[in-house]
């Protein structure tokens, strides 16, 4: 196996930083939503609300994954920036793999939040659809 320069685990900071940065804003996107969602659910009490509550209540589960992921390949890049200074090849080649295996699980995770998070608007515009005909 060719020898892992220093400077290609260093390319993924930016990525995971910015994947850290949008993750967190859609926690709090949510956040929001689901605070505004239970307010108007303690009010009327609408069955609509309760699914898409719990449909929130997934999401954060898989954000909160997609965080975690993130940051054990921020780690695991970080580590393999470790050996690669101290000149150990093996160590440094098996964190960046392990770096690249979390940024991987951390993305599918992101896929599958956007799938359901289009499922919701779906379900949305349906019963808009459904009053306003």
């Amino acid at each position: 196996m060719p020898d892992l320069p220093i400077a290609t685990p260093s390319l993924l900071f930016p990525a995971i930083s910015l994947l850290m940065l949008a993750y967190t804003n859609r926690f709090l996107a949510l956040a929001t939503i689901i605070r505004n969602l239970h307010a108007t659910w303690r009010e009327n009490r609408d069955p609509l609300l309760e699914a898409q509550i719990s449909n929130l209540r997934g999401r954060i589960v898989l954000i909160r994954n997609m965080q975690a992921a993130g940051v054990l390949s921020l780690i695991a890049c970080t580590m393999s920036m470790v050996f690669l200074f101290f000149n150990y090849q093996p160590g440094g080649q098996v964190f960046f793999v392990i770096s690249l295996v979390c940024m991987i699980v951390s993305l599918s995770l992101t896929f599958r939040e956007v799938m359901i998070s289009g499922r919701a608007l779906d379900v949305q515009l349906g019963d808009m659809e459904k009053k306003a005909g």
